[in-house]
């Protein structure tokens, strides 16, 4: 197809999609880090939040309809959305609008993914896509949905989903499918204990990325046949998909870069370890993960903060980060910062070492103070001469230490009770 026809038939194509983001989730493995906040809203990349990915991806995309599932603790969620993702036209049909749980059809909160679509089903209709982008909100990663939807609209599938090669040791994280020549969906076990390998390959998998795309009218009967059905989780993974493969065509979207066919950057950040590795990848040289990217930029709210500011210059004072990434609104005063991410309005007060650590935002480090290996959670204020990821035994006895070895720092462990809970 000549280049100028096939991007006219992609803009057509997502012009005609609603894409609908899961941002309900709890995220449990991330332990004490939800503890107030959905796993979509955790800050991510020194000013971003997860769900920014995704949303970016659509926007980049070209599909300006989107609406957002939410549900558990979602009030920071929706706080971001309505100061960051605003900028949209309604009289141009362009929107991101919030669809939090509101028992519109049941009684009851949404209890899988595919009721959390379904009871949104009014909302759906009478905006009429053609098409339906199911989304994960909670996966760091960049990705034209346009060449997905391209594909599922050229291969006459009544679902797509996108899949990604993953070790098998990981595999019980995630969805796991078998494909055949091709490409349609032959087999779909949602987190098996003995996942299959691919062909040839022992030790990989082929895995959902928890993103599909449904012929509306297609998804309107599977939605309504599994509410219909007893003993329904009512999610995609566990019931929708594994239902309709015998009967009607499901196909694979490989995730691959167009150019060099190689498996772009995708990460599942759903526990404390690989959050802190994700952020902490960040500060390489050249990361996998590009933020400085002006062809796919990553959008967000924009606080207006003045710049990272360094100060002190003695032997034994000296303001400095090295092999870091420092936010807007920051201050370092005569302390040493390596290998390590600081959010927007960190203060670290003079006498710091810190190395190899995450700091989320507005978090005061006094004086005196080591932290090494640590992620430490918005709003923490960090008490003088504090050492942490030093002594695991003493760690563990206060904070949240993780099978990697990082420690979880949040307010509460500190008796900094930010959310009066009581």
């Amino acid at each position: 197809m000549h280049r100028n026809l096939a991007e006219r038939r992609i803009s057509r194509l997502t012009h005609d999609t609603l894409a609908l983001i899961l941002a309900g989730g709890r995220g449990s493995r991330l332990k004490q880090l939800t503890l107030w906040r959905a796993k979509p809203a955790v800050p991510f990349g020194g000013k971003f939040r997860i769900i920014d990915f995704p949303l970016s991806n659509c926007m980049n995309s070209g599909i300006r309809r989107v609406g957002v599932l939410t549900q558990y603790k979602a009030h920071s969620l929706i706080r971001h959305i309505q100061k960051g993702w605003g900028f949209l036209r309604g009289e141009l049909g362009e929107f991101v609008e919030l669809l939090p749980a509101q028992q519109r059809i049941e009684t009851s909160w949404y209890t899988g993914t595919a009721d959390a679509v379904y009871q949104n089903l009014d909302i759906l209709r009478n905006h009429n896509p053609s098409y339906v982008l199911i989304l994960a909100g909670d996966h760091v990663y960049k990705m034209d949905y346009g060449a997905m939807l391209g594909h599922h609209a050229s291969s006459g599938a009544d679902v797509t989903v996108a899949c990604v090669e993953v070790p098998v040791e990981r595999a019980r994280e995630f969805g796991v499918m078998a494909v055949n020549e091709e490409g349609r969906v032959i087999r779909f076990q949602e987190k098996p204990e003995s996942p299959a390998s691919l062909p040839g390959r022992p030790d990989m998998t082929l895995a959902s990325m928890g993103i599909y795309v449904f012929n509306t009218g297609f998804l309107y009967e599977q939605l309504i046949r599994d509410a219909d059905t007893p003993y329904s989780h009512h999610d995609f993974g566990k019931d929708v998909i594994p239902s309709i493969i015998d009967n009607y065509r499901i196909m694979a979207y490989p995730y691959r870069d167009p150019a060099s066919g190689k498996q772009p950057y995708w990460r599942d950040v759903g526990t404390v370890d690989a959050f802190w590795e994700a952020n902490i990848e960040l500060v390489g040289v050249t990361p996998e993960l590009n933020l400085y990217d002006n062809v796919w930029p990553i959008w967000t709210y924009q606080e207006q903060l003045p710049p990272a500011k360094f100060v002190f210059d003695d032997d034994d004072r000296r303001g400095m980060a090295v092999d870091s990434m420092v936010s807007g609104g920051c201050i370092i005063s005569g302390s040493k910062v390596r290998r390590s991410l600081l959010f927007s309005n960190v203060v670290v007060h003079s006498f710091c070492e810190i190395t190899d650590t995450v700091i989320l935002p507005d978090v005061v480090v006094s004086r005196h103070c080591r932290l090494q290996r640590a992620l430490v959670d918005k709003g923490c204020r960090i008490p003088d001469g504090m050492v942490i990821g030093e002594d695991a035994e003493q760690d563990a006895r206060r904070f949240h230490v993780t099978p990697g070895g990082v420690v979880l720092v949040t307010p509460e462990m500190l008796g900094q009770e930010l959310h009066h809970a009581r």
